[in-house]
């Protein structure tokens, strides 16, 4: 195979006839929460779009786009979103149990510890070798995200997101006006591109 080929994915599995079950959907998000060390998104992305096939990477951005728009943390918001469109409600609440059940009851302890032992110069120092490894992480899920963009050659989704980062990231400005204005511009964007290739 060249260097520069992509394999094609694989097909995804028949979700309509044969949903995850709740079970399945509260496992899958709890794995995720405490594998999630510097944030969940990584491992949300994989193990919904690499390891269960439950959804394709495009459909994964675009659900957790959305996910942004609404108010609460994006992978909260992701769990809850992702549950329902295969289990209603319940599957909903099961993909939200198991995102923040578990992490919820390790964290609790660990406040205990670190409210006695926070003041450790070695802990201290181990925590910000941790922010280094988030950091990470969460560059390597931005360019897991971006693979969509790069198989189609989109160069105005490209445009649209420099824009974005640069007025959030580096200018500063306040991100609801932001997404304000990008919102807009982007729907236009994509509005037009498919009358045009129609």
């Amino acid at each position: 195979m060249p260097p520069d080929s992509v394999p094609a994915e694989l097909p995804l599995p028949d979700l309509h006839s044969n949903p995850p079950s709740v079970v399945a959907l509260f496992l899958a998000f709890a794995k995720m929460s405490l594998s999630g060390f510097g944030g969940v998104l990584v491992f949300a992305r994989r193990a919904i779009v690499d390891e269960h096939r439950w959804m394709t990477a495009e459909e994964f951005n675009e659900t957790f786009a959305l996910c942004h728009f609404l108010p609460g943390p994006n992978v909260v918001n992701l769990s809850l979103v992702f549950g329902s469109r295969f289990r209603g409600i319940v599957g909903g609440l099961a993909a939200f149990a198991g995102l923040v059940g578990p992490p919820m009851l390790l964290v609790t302890g660990l406040a205990a510890i670190y409210s006695h032992f926070g003041q450790v110069e070695a802990l201290r120092r181990g925590l910000v070798g941790v922010s280094c490894a988030a950091i990470g992480l969460l560059a390597s899920a931005v360019i897991r995200m971006m693979a969509p963009l790069l198989k189609k050659r989109d160069v105005l989704g490209f445009v649209v997101t420099a824009a974005v980062f640069a007025a959030i990231g580096l200018w500063r400005l306040p991100l609801p006006a932001v997404l304000l204005v990008a919102i807009p511009i982007s729907l236009a964007v994509t509005y037009a591109k498919t009358r045009w290739t129609s």
